[in-house]
């Protein structure tokens, strides 16, 4: 093998190893990042251009704060939850912290209202006229806040709609 050949398979290991730490690093797992581009310093030190961008991401990495993760076991865990997830905007998120509140409180109208809120927001008319009228059936109040909430605009003019609304 000729010396060029081989000088141009390490680089290719080096690349490999490099954009397998770096993939650690976009997932927001730091620490299993930092230890792989460690260990790539260690390993290909005379590819300086990529080991000096190495240096810079274990610096961010070493900085970064670890996740936190959060123990969800209540009713309460789970609404609050799913409460952020809406405000993140993750929706899909948000429904499953939902429906998993359900499973501790089935009549909780307030679940149900979120629920037709999440899936309204997902196009989902039917799943959300469905969560909306259980919702008004257990709290009339939560027909006047579906009449008057921005993100029932889509169904205000679906008859479906008004029948659930103003059966209350």
């Amino acid at each position: 093998m000729s010396e060029q050949k081989q000088k141009k398979d390490e680089y290719q290991k080096a690349l490999a190893a490099f954009g397998q730490a770096m993939k650690d690093f976009h997932k927001g797992e730091m620490q299993k990042a930092a230890a792989g581009l460690k260990s790539f310093v260690e390993k290909y030190a005379e590819e300086r251009e990529l080991v000096d961008r190495a240096r810079i991401y274990i610096a961010i990495a070493m900085k970064r704060p670890k996740k936190e993760t959060v123990q969800i076991k209540t009713f309460e865990d789970h609404f609050h939850y799913a409460v952020y997830k809406i405000n993140s905007g993750d929706l899909d998120g948000a429904l499953k912290l939902l429906e998993k509140a359900l499973e501790f409180k089935t009549d909780e109208a307030k679940i149900h209202y979120l629920i037709s809120d999440v899936r309204c927001r997902l196009g989902q008319a039917d799943d959300c006229l469905e969560s909306l009228k259980k919702a008004i059936q257990k709290d009339k109040l939560f027909a006047v806040l579906a009449q008057n909430e921005a993100d029932f605009a889509p169904l205000w003019e679906d008859k479906r709609f008004k029948v659930i609304t103003r059966l209350a």
